[in-house]
């Protein structure tokens, strides 16, 4: 089997998995892991298998007993221990199901998990997860494959973008074939929260700009007559390049457009964390060519004209209407912390906040059943209990801060500009996830999973 059906595949299901509202629903989280599972066996039947980088498995290795140990935790959530020892190791899941279970008298046995099906499923999208991101490291190995994937990334945020404008100016908003009826004085594209909509972008910006100062780095060097200058900028791959800023301006808008305040301030800080990277990352050396440094200033320029002129306006009306000091969030915070409390080891079961979390709830309203903590630090922390949430969160702070050290000691020009995309979009989505649930969402989910391990792999391409 060649490796191109592979490839194919992996950019289909990056393009796909925002489309159907964010593959929220549990059809479209199945056929994302039933397309993993494909993939998976294609790359098992690959023959010969691709090069890897000589520099990943050292990195690699110390990762796997941490993953074997993730999921080893996962399964031992979900098995039934004697209602005694659940008793000793978790008083909180035997207290909650002595409160809120009829059956309680005849347990004999009882899991860690509140609900065990919860956790099972939820559990083999994460394992999903794990196999599409190894597939990211075990495939994606050369300069072509990197790009072609930023490329089809950036296509994807830029329709996302182009399509929640256009529906912003339609009297009748829709999102795809279904009426909107959540914010329709926002652009959502294809999802339904306006939120998770600038988290999925907040990730694509900062890759674009990245790919675009890669290829300005490629292109220009040794170019020094005006003549030479005027051909290259009149190239097929300057306007390729041209057209990349663009799209990360139309992003941009979008995200401003959103009225996603968290969405507003990531975007702000991924813009001028980038800048001040690209600062410290080229300042040494200096760029190539002076008018790379300039289109670099200009782009974030760009960028802060249209989030002052187009979008501050609504951003600040949308401050000044919801009381930040009296909106829900820190009340779902402070009941998760009570959560956390009660079952601070083993937690309540991955994918089981939704059920445990009425027994918290300190209001009396019954119209909206929260099924998410808004801070998935919090949620994540209170489904695996700290055992297992430092094994999850272990996992993807050593990839990233892994391609970080990588990063800083690479002198190759497009390697420290497309890895620099990749940990900027990482910080930006770990500061949004202090305020709401991207990385519960599945198309998030999937592009983080993407864009954490292809980091990787660009912060040590062509490393000699």
């Amino acid at each position: 089997m060649t490796k191109k059906p592979l490839d194919y595949a992996l950019l289909a299901l990056l393009a796909w998995s925002p489309l159907p509202a964010a593959s929220v629903e549990e059809w479209s989280i199945f056929a994302i892991e039933l397309a993993v599972a494909v993939m998976a066996a294609g790359f098992v039947l690959l023959d010969p298998k691709p090069a890897l980088n000589p520099h990943l498995p050292p990195v690699l290795k110390r990762l796997r007993p941490v993953v074997i140990a993730l999921f080893g935790f996962l399964a031992f959530q979900v098995v039934p221990l004697p209602a005694g020892l659940v008793e000793i190791i978790s008083p909180g899941s035997y207290g909650f199901r002595k409160l809120y279970a009829p059956e309680f008298p005849r347990m004999k046995f009882m899991t860690l998990s509140l609900v065990p099906a919860a956790t099972i499923g939820t559990g083999l999208f994460l394992a999903a997860l794990a196999i599409l991101g190894f597939l990211v490291l075990r495939t994606v190995t050369r300069g072509r494959q990197i790009r072609t994937m930023l490329a089809v990334l950036v296509g994807s945020g830029v329709f996302q973008a182009l399509y929640g404008l256009f529906e912003l100016t339609r009297d009748d908003p829709r999102i795809l074939f279904y009426k909107k009826v959540f914010s329709p004085d926002s652009v959502t594209g294809t999802f339904v929260n306006r939120n998770h909509f600038s988290g999925y972008l907040e990730m694509i910006v900062p890759l674009a700009l990245g790919l675009a100062i890669a290829r300005m780095n490629m292109m220009t060097f040794g170019v020094k007559g005006f003549r030479e200058k005027l051909l290259l900028w009149t190239s097929k791959g300057i306007l390729a390049n041209v057209l990349i800023v663009a799209a990360a301006v139309v992003m941009s808008l979008a995200i401003v457009l959103s009225n996603s305040r968290s969405g507003l301030v990531v975007l702000s800080f991924t813009v001028f964390l980038f800048f001040g990277f690209s600062v410290a990352a080229f300042s040494r050396a200096g760029f190539r060519e002076a008018w790379v440094g300039k289109t670099v200033r200009a782009t974030f320029l760009c960028v802060a004209v249209l989030a002052v002129t187009v979008g501050v306006g609504s951003t600040i009306r949308r401050f000044a209407l919801d009381d930040l000091l009296h909106e829900d969030r820190p009340q779902y915070w402070s009941n998760t912390v009570e959560i956390i409390g009660d079952f601070p080891i083993f937690g309540t079961g991955l994918g089981t906040f939704a059920s445990a979390y009425g027994a918290y709830e300190k209001t009396s309203s019954t119209e909206l059943q929260l099924i998410h903590a808004h801070n998935d630090y919090l949620e994540y922390i209170a489904e695996l209990g700290l055992a297992g949430a430092i094994l999850l969160i272990g996992i993807v702070l050593y990839l990233a801060v892994s391609a970080y050290l990588a990063w800083r000691q690479r002198r190759n020009a497009q390697a420290r500009a497309l890895a620099l995309g990749g940990i900027v979009s990482l910080a930006g989505i770990g500061l949004h996830a202090v305020t709401d649930f991207n990385l519960h969402i599945p198309a998030n989910m999937v592009l983080f999973t993407v864009v954490l391990c292809l980091t990787l792999v660009m912060a040590y391409y062509r490393k000699s």
